[in-house]
């Protein structure tokens, strides 16, 4: 769904960015007080044609963001001012909010929706992400969900065409971006958008998360080499439709975009929207089959090997009849303290801002 209504008037601009040059005329008598809606209608009136002022009025569009500052160490409290900016030269009305600590985003979500936000904005990195799409989640709501990408893996940026973008950029594409209902998926009453891991994948998430030190790429494969010589693969029962599997497992991925982890293409094929999650099996491995694994699954092309098996479905079932179970969500640790758990997707569940 674009977010320029298809109804105009016939005076009207075909294109939305042909409204930025009258937007601007009206930023220049309003200054930051673009989003106060009085004095918007008063410039307007004093500078738009009659037969357009109540349309541009009411045109008028506004970004909650949510702003985890602790995000890309620290990069994301520094971009808070451009990221305001940017929307407000896009003639956009902006709230800006930080997080206060884990959890916080999903009740500033949920927050939002309950006043009427359109567009939630997340501002840090999948972690942010998790947690504002959380809460709207939680509210079944058409709020739609925008990403600006300030953190290490951004693998959800990567799913909406906004990965690499500096947050001006972010901005300037979230603007003119189209909405498209994802699927969300579900595990021990928590939702996720991107994925969830067994076995290998919590335990680098745990190494990690000791890692302090670490920047950028190294802070992913560092840990992933660590762990690899402290790791004893657990025994996992896989049950699927039409699909049953039990063993010594590496992990365990369910996907519904095609990265997990920053770089790594665990389900080259998967969609976020086709109802169905791509789940990606890889059995105990040797060390140089390890090696050699890495930068295949980093390219996408680990399917041929013998100990990988993917399979798409909409609901899966994971047994560890040997320990408790050890998960992320989203690249967020969980423990649970239970030996199984049911996956499972809701179709277009989450409404998404992706750039064009």
């Amino acid at each position: 769904m674009p977010l320029v209504p298809r109804s105009r008037p016939a005076a009207w601009p075909a294109h939305p960015h042909d409204v930025r040059p009258l937007q601007r005329r009206i930023r220049h008598r309003l200054g930051r007080a673009l989003s106060d809606p009085i004095a918007f209608t008063l410039a307007a009136r004093q500078v738009l044609p009659r037969q357009t002022r109540l349309y541009l009025v009411c045109r008028v569009l506004h970004a909650y963001v949510i702003l985890n500052p602790a995000a890309g160490r620290g990069a994301a409290r520094r971009a808070e001012s451009v990221v305001a900016r940017a929307f407000r030269a896009q003639g956009w009305a902006v709230d800006v909010t930080r997080t206060e600590g884990p959890g916080h985003g999903q009740e500033l979500a949920s927050e939002a929706v309950r006043q009427g936000a359109k567009y939630v904005v997340a501002v840090g990195g999948d972690g942010t992400v998790h947690e504002v799409a959380n809460g709207l989640l939680r509210t079944k709501t058409d709020t739609a969900l925008g990403v600006v990408p300030v953190g290490s893996g951004n693998d959800f940026a990567k799913m909406v065409g906004l990965f690499g973008y500096n947050p001006a950029r972010a901005v300037a594409r979230l603007v003119t971006a189209h909405s498209r209902r994802f699927d969300a998926g579900r595990v021990f009453d928590e939702w996720f958008v991107n994925s969830v891991g067994f076995g290998f994948g919590p335990a680098v998430v745990k190494t990690r998360n000791a890692m302090h030190h670490l920047r950028g790429f190294l802070s992913y494969l560092v840990p992933i080499v660590k762990t690899f010589f402290k790791f004893e693969p657990p025994v996992f029962d896989v049950v699927a439709p039409g699909f049953r599997e039990r063993g010594y497992m590496m992990m365990v991925e369910v996907c519904n975009g095609t990265t997990a982890g920053g770089s790594y293409r665990f389900a080259p094929d998967a969609d976020p929207a086709d109802g169905k999650l791509d789940v990606c099996l890889i059995r105990r491995v040797s060390l140089p089959r390890f090696l050699m694994a890495i930068p295949r699954v980093m390219r996408g092309t680990h399917v041929t090997m013998r100990e990988v098996a993917l399979i798409k479905t909409a609901k899966l079932v994971i047994r560890s009849p040997e320990e408790p179970l050890v998960v992320h969500v989203d690249g967020e640790l969980r423990e649970p303290g239970v030996n199984e758990c049911t996956v499972e997707l809701e179709r277009g569940r989450l409404n998404v801002l992706v750039a064009r």
